[in-house]
């Protein structure tokens, strides 16, 4: 079974109505033989807020050194959005051994009349995976209710209901205290329940759960700090009977995408930021760090930390700033109520809304809600459930909007909405998290060029975009020039099918083709009838059709610019030594404790001479370390790291030569770059809250590394389904989170990570495949020098220079616009040599 007839197996599960109950669940648990005992859960319910919270107690815990499964709908692209172990994506293959190893029962259950929904099916394989995993926590965001949801098939440890609106009526209650009451259900055995609900809910709530924890978010007064007196008044609702057992201040926004909070109780109280803007955040991070520390004894610098890493996509997410563009999945009228008082505390000239929703939803209540736009263009995600854009429109109308307009697709209404803002315009997206995801596909879409020189090759391409019978495919043999992969909306897919069909190309499309999914499409051709296609594509002057022209012409012109000189297109406006050619960055570690120079340039003076040797053999960056990442590295305090770089930082910084800070602490990013750094080479790929905003604010370039762990953990057993394409999926996130943060895309640069987290076998996939990375915009590190992947070709430790020059030689050649080493002579001369290889004339030292 491939996993694109996987998906489409659970996909065609929707056609079964959702009932009540857990037995359904309960019983495909039991035919696998209860998979989920010994896992701890946690389990999530309320109307709004479920998923951020869910969100915020998987990070929480994550960051106190837990491994934590987390369940939550919908997804926003990829069905394995749902189901993360780690912050990682349930693999195919996981997938596919699933349903293998319940289709036969599944089918004999919808025989009998009996199959479970999409949603309990999904719930158990979240379950299933999480035992298979042997995850110490699992969060599942409950669906709809708690009494008869399928994520109540499990007996949690802690549990929250967040806030209740009346939802769902015909199934939870007519009244807000009989929707608590269901939701109330999920309530745990010995521990108490956590909630944010108020007033006639929380009787509710109380009708069924045994002991209640409280929590309130309130506003500082006046912006001010409120002092423990007035907290006290604050916290007690005169609907409730007592004050709140938990409080949460409010601060506001101290950046474009951060708010400040103040989360106490009687015996504990911390202060952080969150990546969520808004009140109702606030009160859902004040209920995480409950849940979180009646899960386990955890630090409340962990529980700061956690909460601001806690990014959740399209809830309040800022994209941008000029103009200001904010993805919300509001989904409600009271989700679109908490959108409005936070969009209140923007400034911006005129609002233009994007709209898009399911028919299922009360649009007029949720248009009322938001504020009055100027403009609006109404839209329809891509599945059945979408309200149709001209009732949309007449909603808009009705609610007095001057300028109201309708457009196909949510991409094509985004595209027209910022052409007519201007820079100090807002343009939001909101309406349903599916109009959301189409939206957000304009910032993270990626085409992926593919390096084909073999029939195996092709196979290979075709197998990672799921196209049927990829081993004998007619297109295989039609491979051989130019390949790329595009992830498309389905009709856009297929009109590109077509249109390259017509220049004699070829386009191979994913076995999974539904409406509302996206699809993979391979595309083959001559340089000269990609050329025609997008002359074609641009030619229909339809605003979907130009954005694929774009997509396509711009990841060919990243292929050939890598194809060409080793760097990405960015060289155009040189900068940075990689800008000009493949670059050779020089490690100088001044620590006792590195893998292969630990305490040989520990001393300022030895570390100077070491500099100055390398400037002389032709490096370009020198890459100056306080901290080991070696596995089993004792952690180095921050002032001891800073101690450490800043005298040799201050030293060489009038030199000719960029100088890179490899760090993982933000206070040592800053120290350095205040005495003269260019660089920060973050190996956990930006895991410190702060290190973005550090890098944004010194206008620094920036390394982001793909890590699972740093230090590195030994015999980490990582499951990718394409090492490439998995890596390039992770790292589109972490350079949208710097760029959300101000960091110019210009001045990113992405590591694959060589050793952390990967085989060794994957690790020369990484290497021979390294043009790929340029799908991503970036330029290209190689971290590679004297690395235990050598090991692979016979080279033990201590004798791996030489697989190493090799390498940086491979590197170039394949794509690399940075080469990171410990010998900088013999690596400088690998680098040229391959230069000179693919273009003696430019290439003359």
């Amino acid at each position: 079974m491939e996993y694109y007839e996987a998906a489409d197996f659970l996909f065609d599960l929707r056609r079964f109505r959702p009932k009540p109950g857990t037995e359904s669940t309960a019983g495909l648990l039991e035919y696998l033989e209860s998979p989920h005992e010994g896992v701890k859960f946690v389990q999530i319910a309320g109307s709004n807020g479920k998923g951020s919270t869910a969100r915020m107690v998987e990070q929480s815990l994550r960051a106190a050194g837990y491994s934590v499964g987390l369940y939550t709908s919908p997804h926003l692209e990829d069905l394995r959005e749902r189901i993360r172990v780690d912050g990682r994506k349930i693999p195919r293959g996981a997938v596919r051994d699933y349903v293998e190893a319940t289709r036969e029962y599944l089918t004999e259950r919808g025989a009998d009349g009996n199959s479970p929904t999409f949603f309990e099916t999904m719930t158990a394989m979240a379950i299933w995976h999480f035992g298979r995993e042997d995850v110490d926590v699992a969060v599942l965001e409950v669906g709809i209710g708690g009494k008869y949801d399928a994520t109540s098939v499990v007996d949690p440890i802690a549990s929250a209901v967040t806030s209740v609106t009346l939802e769902h009526t015909g199934i939870l209650g007519e009244t807000e205290a009989e929707i608590a009451r269901d939701k109330a259900h999920v309530a745990p055995t010995d521990k108490p329940l956590v909630t944010g609900v108020s007033g006639d809910a929380l009787a509710g709530v109380r009708d069924v759960a045994d002991e209640v924890v409280t929590v309130r978010s309130r506003p500082k007064d006046g912006g001010e700090t409120v002092d423990e007196e007035t907290a006290d008044e604050l916290a007690d609702d005169p609907s409730d009977d007592e004050p709140a057992d938990v409080l949460v201040e409010y601060e506001g926004r101290v950046n474009h995408t951060e708010s400040a909070v103040t989360i106490r109780r009687d015996d504990w109280r911390f202060e952080t930021r969150l990546p969520m803007p808004g009140a109702h955040q606030a009160e859902n991070a004040g209920i995480a760090a409950v849940l979180a520390k009646q899960v386990a004894d955890i630090a409340d610098d962990d529980l700061a930390r956690g909460l601001r890493n806690a990014h959740w996509p399209g809830r309040f997410e800022v994209l941008d700033t000029e103009p200001l563009v904010i993805l919300d999945g509001a989904h409600n009228p009271g989700a679109c109520e908490q959108l409005a008082a936070t969009l209140s505390t923007y400034a911006y000239d005129d609002l233009r809304v994007v709209f898009g929703s399911m028919h299922d939803k009360d649009h007029r209540e949720m248009v009322a809600a938001l504020p009055t736009p100027d403009s609006a263009v109404t839209t329809e995600p891509s599945l059945a459930r979408a309200e149709d854009r001209d009732v949309l429109a007449t909603v808009f109308d009705d609610a007095g909007v001057a300028d109201v307009r309708t457009n196909e697709t949510v991409r094509d209404a985004l595209e027209s909405t910022l052409t007519d803002a201007s820079p100090d315009d807002c343009v939001l997206v909101t309406g349903s998290l599916f109009a959301v995801a189409e939206a957000r596909s304009r910032w993270t879409a990626t085409g992926v060029p593919k390096r084909v020189r073999t029939l195996a090759d092709a196979s290979t391409a075709l197998s990672s975009a799921n196209v049927p019978g990829f081993a004998s495919h007619s297109s295989r043999g039609k491979a051989v020039h130019r390949v790329l992969t595009l992830t498309l909306e389905r009709q856009h897919a297929t009109t590109l099918q077509s249109a390259l069909l017509r220049q004699g190309g070829e386009c191979a499309l994913s076995g999974l083709q539904r409406d509302d999914e996206t699809v993979d499409a391979v595309l083959m051709g001559t340089l000269s009838q990609f050329e025609r296609l997008v002359d074609t594509l641009e030619s229909e002057r339809e605003p979907a059709l130009t954005d694929v022209a774009r997509d396509v012409r711009a990841t060919l012109e990243n292929a050939d610019a890598s194809e060409a000189t080793g760097s990405s297109e960015s060289r155009a406006k040189p900068s940075y030594p990689w800008h000009e050619r493949t670059a050779v960055m020089g490690i100088l570690n001044v620590t006792p404790d590195s893998f292969h120079d630990g305490g040989e340039y520990d001393a300022l003076e030895d570390a100077l001479e070491q500099a100055e040797a390398m400037i002389d053999a032709g490096v370009d960056v020198i890459d100056i370390g306080g901290e080991s990442t070696r596995p089993g590295a004792d952690p180095v305090p921050v002032e001891e790291e800073i101690e450490r770089v800043v005298p040799v930082v201050t030293q060489l910084a009038d030199l000719d030569v960029q100088l890179s800070i490899d760090t993982r602490k933000a206070a040592v990013a800053d120290a350095a770059l205040e005495a003269g750094a260019d660089i920060i080479n973050d190996v956990s790929g930006l895991e410190d809250p702060e290190m973005r905003f550090v890098v944004a604010e010194h206008d620094a370039a920036l390394v982001v590394m793909h890590s699972i762990d740093a230090p590195v953990v030994p015999d980490r057993d990582v499951e990718y389904d394409d090492v490439v394409e998995d890596v390039i999926d992770q790292l589109s996130e972490r350079i949208l989170l710097a760029e959300k943060a101000g960091v110019d895309r210009d001045k990113i640069v992405v590591d694959p990570g060589i050793g952390f987290g990967k085989s060794a076998a994957e690790s020369f996939e990484i290497l021979d495949r390294l043009a790929e990375f340029h799908a991503l915009g970036c330029p290209v590190l190689f971290g590679h020098s004297h690395k235990s992947m050598f090991g692979h070709v016979g080279c033990e430790s201590g004798e791996r220079g030489a697989a190493t020059v090799a390498a940086s030689a491979l590197a170039a050649d394949r794509g690399a616009d940075i080469v990171r080493v410990h010998d900088v002579p013999e690596n400088v001369a690998a680098v040229r040599t391959a230069l000179a290889a693919r273009d003696p004339e430019r290439f003359e030292w």
